[in-house]
């Protein structure tokens, strides 16, 4: 009797065991399944946004929209917005504006830099937080989570000084910068949105800590 309540036990032990391992497992397959979809779709995005601007600037209509379009990642808006240089194509991605795009070879990255920082936009995409504008001279603040996970700005902790970055902005301008310093300091800390560029392009990328008790901020300067 004792061996037959034994048996029992060490069967629902077993059965708790593998329901937790198959929860487990379909826990890591959807997390890669949706890592899989974000890091497709945002550098679809940005391939099309590169082609979209390209040929725009082929054939002279970088200043309009063109009705008969059709772009599965929104890259066509009624909407218009005035640059320095004219009248450009207001860029959306799932409903919020785009500024520009960013590349980072080292990492793998490749994803739209939204207009805005709302909450449900930095859980889209990464987000222009200050500056002058992007491609602009001055310093551009752009921030990202770091879900550990390889998403948004996860690995940015991989980059070194000397790492490049490509932004292509709305006009078509793609800009080469460097990264010349990366650091930690705590959330509060904002002395480093405004400084000095000696009239150049700087972007930097601001992002939590593995631990998310600090922030790894990176610099880097247009060539």
């Amino acid at each position: 009797m004792f061996e037959s309540k034994y048996g029992k036990v060490l069967t629902v032990i077993l059965v708790i065991v593998i329901i937790a391992i198959i929860g487990l497992l379909g826990f890591l397959g959807y997390d890669y399944y949706q890592n899989y979809i974000v890091t497709k779709d945002t550098s679809d995005y940005v391939d099309n946004f590169e082609g979209s601007v390209a040929e725009g600037e082929a054939t002279g209509e970088n200043s309009k929209t063109t009705e008969d379009s059709t772009n599965p990642f929104d890259l066509k808006d009624a909407d218009t917005t005035t640059t320095g240089s004219g009248t450009t194509k207001k860029q959306t991605y799932k409903g919020f504006g785009v500024l520009a795009t960013m590349e980072i070879p080292a990492t793998n990255f490749k994803y739209p830099v939204l207009e805005k920082v709302t909450k449900k936009s930095i859980e889209t995409a990464v987000a222009f937080l200050y500056g002058t504008g992007l491609n602009q001279p001055g310093n551009s603040v752009v921030i990202g989570h770091n879900y550990r996970n390889g998403l948004f700005f996860s690995n940015n902790k991989k980059l070194n000084i000397g790492d490049k970055i490509y932004i292509t902005d709305v006009e078509g301008n793609k800009l080469t910068y460097t990264i010349y310093n990366k650091f930690e300091t705590t959330p509060e800390d904002t002395s480093f949105y405004q400084r000095d560029t000696g009239g150049k392009p700087e972007v930097t990328l601001s992002t939590c800590t593995d631990d998310s008790k600090a922030r790894l901020i990176i610099c880097a300067k247009a060539e």
